[in-house]
């Protein structure tokens, strides 16, 4: 059975805070996979929802990547993709408004693109100057989805000398 959301409830997972592990950079390290680098990380947002951030890129073009937050409904193996952070390799087009453009984008789920049947609830997409690498669009997901970045430890510049 597909997974179907209201917008009120993509943008409550969208808010819903998701702490990252310390490591999470590393964690997300892509890594070769068939013809394309690749990694998955699972989380778990504060209220209990379960997530997984997606990072992947073409081994031939560094501009052909994607940085993906998913919902992992209970009970599913299905994933329902949230936001999708893509790189400036391919055109889009929104089928419903009928625009076309050839940019860095952000892909949103929306009711009305699960109403169309077209099995991709995030379809709808808007260019973005925000990003240019996959790098830039990791921080923006980051930035826009409710994650929670762990305080990086830091080092004294100066150690206290003991009397």
């Amino acid at each position: 059975m597909a997974i179907r959301l209201t917008d009120e409830d993509i943008a409550r997972f969208i808010r819903e805070r998701k702490p990252l592990p310390a490591d999470y950079q590393a964690r997300i390290q892509v890594r070769p996979k068939r013809g394309h680098k690749e990694r998955e990380m699972d989380l778990r947002g504060v209220d209990g929802s379960e997530y997984r951030l997606i990072p992947r890129q073409s081994i031939f073009n560094v501009l052909d990547f994607s940085v993906i937050l998913a919902y992992c409904p209970p009970r599913s193996n299905q994933l329902f993709r949230l936001r999708l952070y893509n790189g400036k390799s391919h055109e889009h087009t929104n089928t419903i408004e009928g625009q076309t453009f050839y940019e860095f984008h952000i892909h949103q789920a929306t009711e009305r693109y699960q109403d169309i049947g077209e099995n991709k609830e995030d379809a709808f997409a808007e260019s973005t100057d925000r990003f240019a690498d996959m790098q830039g669009a990791i921080r923006c997901l980051i930035e826009d989805c409710g994650f929670d970045v762990p305080r990086q430890r830091q080092i004294p510049l100066f150690e206290e000398m003991e009397p």
